[in-house]
């Protein structure tokens, strides 16, 4: 093969493996937003759709004319450790009452393409009166229009929804605004990434989450050998993608099985390396590392807020004494906030150590560096990776990964 066509090789296999960890970041990319990224993934769809359907059992939808790709992820295991967030300036997670309101407004918008808010608000009114366990819509109260506005505000973020006229967050403050809104129908519905449409599940006595997750693929209660080895396949590399750390005891025998026989970790690696991983296996468990940070939504460590440096400073205390109890992280987190009475102004109050306590423990075991068993806090051994260490020792702690959901 000539040195040209090796250089045009290596080319595609670094855009493939850049525009996975693209997706895997923002499963859904536009070309108003990301022009370059856009025309990437859709020069390598092909390649894309088939790596994610044969690694991860993932749908990738892209559509040129309209300018957006949807990578639709699936998780095995239903959880909350990422929620939607807020798009205005406290980026808090969405509660109930604003879910809701999303789901009342998508549902709403496929009826027309061009709308106003205060039209939207009204027929938001009417459905919340007639859906059966739904409270009432009021936007005569202003933290009604507050989560109304959290809700238009994410639709808008990811394109489903554009104001042609005025702006959202007039609504804040003035129930009469006026917006004039462009709705685009398809994009709505692509935004749904549950393999089974809630509308079709059974309304009494079923586990909705169970049946939102089921995939038909996988064979129900009842798979055959191809279709356990199909599940092990995709549920374990959906957890390496997905999560930052995936420890041993954390898998089903079958994982665990499939991950240390000869294919599953010919696969593993393969996986890692077309999309631009460094994996690291160990003998308590995997991670991938993007070294580009592409893939990346959110780093540890970094000094990006209190709970963050708190939890890098526990975390010693954590690897070196073993379980400790919640009083003791309490007390260490006071001792931090008296010793450093400038810093953490927020948590500078009565009660703020243990606020501060909780929400660097709320980091360190999103990050997989830590869990509570029996009424105690122990460090998982990921955490080892962050160990003080001597400042000749040459060693440097390496940040992980963790992808934000749609």
């Amino acid at each position: 093969m000539s040195s040209l066509a090796n250089q045009l090789v290596r080319a595609e296999k670094e855009e493939i493996a850049r525009a996975i960890r693209t997706l895997l970041g923002r499963p859904l990319v536009s070309r108003h937003d990301d022009p370059a990224a856009f025309d990437l993934i859709r020069k390598r769809r092909q390649p894309l759709i088939q790596w994610f359907d044969y690694f991860c059992g993932w749908r990738l939808v892209v559509e040129p004319r309209q300018g957006y790709a949807r990578l639709v992820k699936v998780k095995t295991e239903p959880g909350a450790t990422r929620p939607a967030r807020r798009r205005r300036t406290t980026r808090a997670p969405f509660d109930r009452r604003r879910y809701t309101l999303l789901c009342l407004c998508a549902a709403e918008l496929l009826t027309s393409p061009v709308t106003t808010i205060g039209m939207l608000a009204q027929r938001v009114v009417q459905a919340a009166a007639v859906e059966e366990g739904v409270p009432a819509f009021d936007p005569v109260r202003s933290e009604e229009r507050a989560a109304f506005v959290d809700a238009l505000k994410l639709l808008e973020h990811y394109g489903a929804l554009t104001a042609m006229d005025g702006a959202t967050d007039a609504y804040l403050d003035d129930e009469d605004a006026k917006v004039l809104y462009r709705v685009d129908t398809t994009r709505v519905i692509r935004l749904l990434a549950a393999p089974v449409p809630p509308s079709r599940l059974a309304a009494e006595g079923s586990s909705v989450p169970a049946e939102l997750t089921f995939e038909a693929r996988y064979g129900g209660d009842e798979p055959t050998a191809t279709q356990r080895n199909l599940w092990a396949r995709h549920s374990l590399i959906r957890r390496l993608l997905d999560e930052p750390v995936v420890h041993r005891d954390e898998l089903t025998p079958d994982q665990a099985a499939y991950a240390d026989s000869l294919t599953g970790r010919r696969l593993l690696r393969r996986a890692a390396g077309e999309a631009g991983f460094v994996l690291e296996e160990r003998a308590e468990g995997f991670l991938l590392i993007d070294p580009d940070g592409i893939a990346t939504d959110t780093r540890f460590p970094d000094d990006g807020s209190h709970a963050k440096v708190a939890a890098l400073l526990m975390l010693d205390l954590l690897v070196t004494s073993g379980p400790v109890t919640d009083a003791r992280l309490d007390a260490e987190a006071a001792g931090l906030l008296r010793r450093f009475p400038q810093w953490a102004k927020a948590y500078q109050s009565d009660g703020g150590g243990p606020r501060l306590a909780a929400d660097a423990l709320e980091v360190l075991t999103s990050f997989g560096l830590a869990r509570r068993a029996g009424g105690r806090i122990a460090a998982l051994p990921a955490a080892a990776r962050y160990r003080n260490r001597p400042q000749n020792s040459g060693l440097r702690p390496r940040a992980w990964h963790v992808q934000e959901e749609v």
